[in-house]
């Protein structure tokens, strides 16, 4: 099976979801919610939690252990705050490719009225374009409101650092995956050329592993960390990257969506706030819109924040008509595209 990675590809992504749903049941045994899990456990359970290998050049246990015992001073009050206010997010729903203008000015100008203050807006595919699209949303969300790009892997390096140095007026907070997600050279390279203009480059929800996220940090290829619940091998690794972050300064922003994601990663920003990093500086956690609907105990957003699961486990259990649906190939959804 390492011959088909290591730690990468179809097998990773398959210990993921096994893993995932491991930690599930050890939530739901102990009835609490899997990020309450985790910031009720003893520091050293964290840690015997964590695969070291082949990172213990830049975390070595004894740090990592050293981090989490620092989090543990002022751990309640923080937890006490997200119970409370819960964790900040933006909105990716309101900016895709394709939205023509009215629908842009109408989804941005209904998120500000719900609360929304950081918006992400997706662009790459035509530079008159994105001109155009990133002055509406600017113009609708004003000067102080927070406004991230996303490129989705779009450009060659060069290509990326002149395509968004024509968008710096527009002052966006980072630009994402703006060239291959494998290339930290490249990212490194894009870091440095946009980091006068104050635009941070962001990525992760493509990192294979905690040994890419590791090269990324040190070499300086990113300021804002994207984790993601199921690319990586599940909660073990995750903390391996949270831990990295609080070493190297790098605000953590994961990666989310419609499919289950945001339902998933609350749970490891929320114990990344309370047990490591401590800090909500220039700190949010993405969040889409739609098929909320197919999970069991789905997201609860309350003015533009993230508020804590209480129902145990990990939030991934899905509908069981929405399972029976989609299931390939007997499910309803496949047979009217088998059958076509």
């Amino acid at each position: 099976m390492r011959w088909l990675g290591p730690e990468k590809g179809v097998i990773h992504l398959a210990t993921a979801a096994v893993l995932n749903a491991v930690w599930d049941l050890w939530a739901r045994a102990e009835g609490k919610p899997l990020w309450k899990l985790l910031v009720d456990m003893d520091p050293k359970q964290v840690i015997s939690c964590i695969d070291f290998r082949y990172i213990t050049d830049v975390l070595t246990e004894e740090e990592a252990l050293r981090i989490l015992l620092e989090g543990q001073e002022g751990k309640q009050q923080r937890e006490d705050q997200m119970l409370k206010e819960g964790y900040p997010a933006y909105t990716t729903s309101c900016a895709w490719l394709g939205y023509s203008d009215q629908q842009l000015q109408q989804l941005c100008t209904d998120a500000l009225n719900s609360g929304w203050t950081k918006f992400k807006v997706k662009v790459g595919a035509d530079f008159e374009d994105d001109i155009r699209r990133c002055s509406l949303i600017r113009e609708i969300i004003g000067p102080n409101n927070i406004l991230m790009i996303d490129a989705n892997q779009r450009w060659d390096v060069q290509e990326a650092i002149t395509w968004v140095s024509k968008l710096a007026k527009f002052k966006p907070l980072w630009i994402e995956e703006p060239t291959c997600p494998d290339d930290i050279l490249g990212h490194a390279a894009i870091s440095k050329a946009l980091a006068p203009l104050g635009i941070g480059v962001a990525t992760g929800e493509q990192c294979h592993n905690r040994v890419m996220f590791k090269q990324f940090l040190q070499a300086s290829a990113l300021q804002f960390v994207q984790i993601d619940s199921c690319r990586l091998g599940s909660v073990n690794e995750n903390l391996a990257v949270l831990l990295m972050a609080k070493k190297f300064q790098v605000p953590v922003c994961p990666h989310a969506g419609g499919v289950g994601l945001c339902e998933l990663v609350q749970h490891l920003i929320l114990f990344d706030y309370i047990s490591v990093s401590a800090n909500l500086s220039n700190r949010m956690c993405e969040y889409v819109d739609h098929l909320h609907e197919h999970f069991t105990s789905p997201v609860v957003i309350r003015n533009a924040h993230y508020m804590p699961p209480k129902d145990p486990g990990y939030s991934c259990e899905m509908v069981e008509s929405s399972v029976q649906t989609h299931q390939y190939p007997d499910g309803d959804v496949w047979q009217r595209h088998l059958n076509k």
